[in-house]
């Protein structure tokens, strides 16, 4: 039953993962074969590969009936690392071109070896040095999301690609085998730590109630609650149905204050800052919010530096918000369904503890390992949470490799949702697992490549941020520059300067507005700048304007630009006063604290009324343009008497300016209201 037979169409890594799963399966290596080659298909191809994940199914159904045990000794890493491998390399074909492959990049590396002696290394592998192997086979981002589909322990094949990159990114995009083992054993230490956590004081969780994270006990950072202008330090604790706070007493912790995070559709949790007696200082704090609550529930994380702390929990709590949300919009009310959604959020929580703990002088970015958090900001998010949804109907939640199984195996006091079947093998699974996932990787990778294209237009964006506002402002003016050849042009057809074109615009504009062409007439507008794109492209202008230069320099001296910038911030400052005065004066006229002038407004308000409504406002608008024309041509002006003009503009000055205001008091403290 132990004998080893090696098949040459198989790579050598593909013949010891598949011995080893027949030990694994207590079956020889040609029974393996018949059952495969019982089941397999000619027209489908791949029949290397095919047997490598057929084999694997087998093995990994009965390594997770034990999967504690097998990730303490290492040999559940050791097996799931080569049969990542042998999926990458399962021909012997394979195996040749990854040698040749190899051999030249040996080369390479010793051309150039001794072209830095001293290339910087980041400090975070000190903890885990034995991800610098240079030597030995890794596995890419296809396989690790192979297996995260035949076991979510590792990684989820929602998230697995984020997760991947995380992993990889100070190993050229490669997961080896040390960092692979580390984060396995990890997780093992997160799962056990978070077992010994205590219950909060005055709180009986409920059967299918996990604890995911604690912080502000004796042995972590402190958590602080800002309640107005007191602050009292304690402890927090998240779990996947609330959020549980115990102030710290003098002998003991109060009784907890539990923070529901899943019956309020509309509850929310954003960043927020905190500081001695309420003042805005320090942004290191969490907010959550509810429509049911006068004021938010406010938490500090104190640190030194960075808002690293905060940036956790508000992602981890984000993410709880999130499922159950998920949860109510899809109606997932199975409570098998829901509770397996539950499981992979909390091992994907465990993965996000596992990696901190692997990088701890960069932590990673926590939503690259959560799913609702990373897909609530990714483009085309809500669609691979529509694909998330339709196939966790289709997961049998009682095999040994779902999510709830893995949790259950590993010892974690949850109350079961449903029981694993014993010797139920992952095939059935696995059929459903390739319809449902197609049309989801899909959505993934949609998701995943325009995140790419959003980050590409961020990044020139940039630059642009961080210039000063009188830098922004010449942008400003430089990238207005095309309107301000339009502005004589309207000059010049409002004052008759070019007749011919005044009475062309005049004609245009009475005929579109008499037709009620309007609509038409956006529409050729729109396809102009149609017009305008499609030339601009035929001239290449993409290639020929690759950067828009501003000048800053100025004639001015040092002093005269002092001095032309405190005349600006006058003139702003009488805009803002005048804008209030005027605002100030309609309110006058509103509440009639200026009678006389709000009878003669209402008195005209009332005939502009009943113009509007007796006088179709298409012949209103064709009497306004001509009015316009017609009041500004030469033969007008000359025949208009400017006095009676200028009568009637000071009149109407003197109206306005006649208007008192309401008084404005400012004060440092708002009154009290009377009760």
């Amino acid at each position: 039953m132990d004998t080893k037979n090696n098949r040459k169409h198989l790579s050598s890594i593909a013949n010891d993962v598949v011995h080893r799963c027949a030990l694994q399966v207590k079956a020889s290596d040609d029974s393996l074969v018949e059952g495969f080659e019982a089941e397999w298909k000619p027209e489908i191809g791949q029949y290397s590969k095919k047997f490598v994940e057929y084999c694997s199914v087998k093995a990994l159904t009965n390594m997770c009936q034990s999967i504690e045990e097998k990730i303490s000794d290492g040999s559940f890493s050791r097996l799931t690392f080569d049969m990542m491998l042998a999926w990458e390399m399962p021909s012997a074909a394979d195996e040749e071109s990854h040698t040749e492959c190899m051999g030249k990049e040996n080369e390479d590396r010793k051309a150039v070896k001794f072209t830095s002696d001293h290339d910087e290394v980041p400090l975070f592998y000190t903890d885990i040095m034995p991800l610098l192997v240079n030597n030995e086979l890794s596995v890419g981002e296809d396989s690790f999301v192979w297996m995260g589909s035949l076991v979510p322990l590792v990684s989820d094949v929602i998230n697995g690609r984020f997760t991947y990159e995380i992993l990889t990114a100070p190993t050229g995009s490669r997961l080896h085998f040390p960092a692979y083992d580390i984060f396995l054993k990890e997780m093992d230490k997160c799962v056990k730590h978070l077992q010994k956590q205590a219950t909060p004081k005055g709180v009986e969780l409920a059967d299918d109630e996990f604890i995911l994270h604690v912080e502000g006990t004796a042995s972590t950072q402190r958590v602080v609650r800002h309640i107005g202008k007191t602050s009292w330090p304690g402890r927090l604790t998240l779990t996947n149905y609330a959020l549980y706070f115990e102030a710290s007493g003098v002998i003991a912790y109060e009784d907890a204050l539990k923070i529901g995070l899943l019956k309020d559709a509309e509850l929310s949790v954003k960043p927020t800052a905190t500081g001695p007696w309420g003042a805005p200082l320090f942004d290191k704090a969490i907010v959550v919010e509810s429509p049911g609550q006068s004021e938010g529930i406010v938490l500090e994380f104190p640190e030194i530096t960075s808002s690293t702390r905060r940036d956790h929990w508000l992602a981890l709590t984000k993410e709880i918000i999130l499922m159950h949300k998920f949860l109510s919009k899809f109606k997932v009310e199975c409570p098998i369904q829901a509770w397996e959604m539950n499981a992979r959020t909390i091992l994907c929580i465990i993965r996000l503890h596992a990696a901190r703990e692997m990088l701890r002088i960069l932590p990673p970015d926590p939503t690259k390992f959560l799913i609702f958090a990373l897909y609530d900001e990714l483009p085309k998010g809500d669609y691979v949470l529509e694909e998330l949804a339709e196939s966790l109907k289709k997961v049998d939640c009682g095999h040994p490799s779902s999510a709830s199984s893995i949790l259950r195996c590993m010892n974690l006091s949850i109350a079961a949702s449903g029981e694993v079947r014993e010797g139920k093998e992952l095939e059935e699974h696995k059929h459903i697992s390739d319809e449902s996932c197609s049309s989801l990787e899909t959505a993934i990778n949609q998701s995943k490549e325009e995140a790419k294209a959003v980050e590409i237009a961020k990044s020139t964006t940039e630059g642009l941020k961080e210039e000063g506002i009188s830098d922004s402002i010449l942008v400003l003016l430089e990238l207005l520059k095309p309107l301000k050849s339009v502005l004589p042009w309207i000059r010049e057809v409002v004052s008759w300067e070019k007749p011919a074109t005044t009475l062309t615009v005049i004609a245009t504009t009475l005929l579109i507005v008499y037709k009620d062409w309007v609509g038409q007439a956006i529409a050729a507008c729109l396809l102009t700048v149609v017009v305008k794109m499609l030339q601009a492209r035929k001239k290449r202008l993409t290639d020929k304007c690759n950067e828009i230069v501003v000048c800053t320099a100025s004639d001015q001296s040092t002093v005269e630009s002092i001095v032309s910038a405190q005349y600006s911030l006058i003139t702003i400052h009488e805009m803002l006063q005048a804008a209030n005065i005027t605002i100030l004066k309609m309110w006058s006229i509103l509440i009639s604290k200026a009678r006389k002038h709000a009878d003669t407004a209402m008195v005209a308000l009332t005939g502009l009324a009943i113009v509007l409504a007796v006088v179709p406002f298409k012949y209103i608008v064709m009497g306004g343009v001509l009015y316009g024309f017609i009041m500004n041509s030469k033969p007008m002006k000359c025949l208009g008497n400017k006095s009676d003009d200028q009568s009637g503009n000071r009149r109407l000055k003197e109206w306005w300016e006649s208007i008192p205001i309401i008084p404005v008091r400012v004060v440092d403290k708002l009154p009290e209201c009377p009760k």
